[in-house]
């Protein structure tokens, strides 16, 4: 009997400590509670493309997050993008953005660690919008948001509700207020094997609700609405380093007045931990 306890107990301890590192994963579109450990450092490069219409646009950015605490992380990235519209195109960077996360609820127990956090986000007014199309909206935005997150060895589930307040440009222009919702599922073909590759599939949907634009105060008739869209994504691991990358395609859209909707949105990112 007590062999049988000491081995029960044995792999339940075996289970716990090579749960952590197959929990270190977020949605590609979504997002989820992760944080760093204390002092850890991530690198990452994201590649996004998207098109909607005839206009296009393609991003190169360079991400840097810091663990401040075991709960509480915060960075910055540094984005590079390209605009392209039927008549002209643009290039350079685009608004930096600033970021903070911080996890406030967190429950472990066998196989499974549940955890919930919230986020803050600024993007900065430091874009080239003298080109055609700009490359920025000329002003400044905060982005605050809720997220929880399930993660199992075999399963995961993210749910994420984001908000977006947008600021006035000297033109006295103001992008729509935005509300982002998520839900998000994963699943693990294979048990994770410490050293060993890893392998997640995820399928997300993802909706945005945007009210209209405003020009010194008065509504813009074509601007806003609601579009939704399923993303199916993979994120695939080999120690401390991952690729995480999806492609958003409409499911549904209303939007107001003569806007072209969006045909797809394509992201991949590269990260590092050290």
């Amino acid at each position: 009997m007590k062999r049988i306890l000491s081995l029960s107990t044995g792999l339940g301890v075996a289970l716990t400590l090579s749960t952590p590192p197959a929990l270190a994963h977020d949605p590609v579109f979504g997002l989820g509670p992760h944080v760093l450990y204390k002092g850890g450092v991530e690198t990452a490069v994201e590649v996004a493309h998207d098109k909607a219409g005839e206009e296009k646009g393609s991003e190169l950015a360079l991400e840097l997050t810091y663990g401040i605490t075991g709960d509480w992380a915060a960075g910055f990235d540094i984005p590079y993008a390209v605009r392209k519209d039927d008549r002209d195109s643009s290039r350079g960077l685009a608004d930096l953005r600033l970021f903070t996360k911080y996890r406030f609820w967190r429950a472990d127990s066998l196989g499974v660690q549940e955890s919930a956090a919230v986020m803050l986000a600024v993007n900065g007014n430091n874009a080239d919008n003298d080109v055609t199309p700009p490359l920025g909206n000329g002003a400044t935005d905060v982005i605050t948001g809720l997220t929880y997150g399930y993660e199992s060895i075999r399963w995961y589930r993210w749910a994420s509700l984001r908000y977006l307040l947008p600021g006035e440009n000297d033109a006295g222009l103001r992008k729509g207020r935005m509300l982002r919702m998520d839900i998000v599922g994963g699943w693990r073909p294979e048990p994770p094997v410490y050293k060993k590759p890893d392998t997640v599939w995820l399928l997300e949907l993802n909706g945005e609700i945007t009210e209209r634009a405003t020009l010194e105060g008065t509504d813009i008739a074509d601007s806003g609405g609601t579009e939704w869209f399923v993303a199916p994504g993979i994120f695939w691991t080999l120690r401390n380093f991952a690729i995480k990358s999806g492609i958003q395609i409409p499911l549904a859209s209303r939007l107001n007045g003569d806007q072209d909707a969006t045909d797809y949105r394509f992201k991949a990112t590269f990260e590092w931990h050290l």
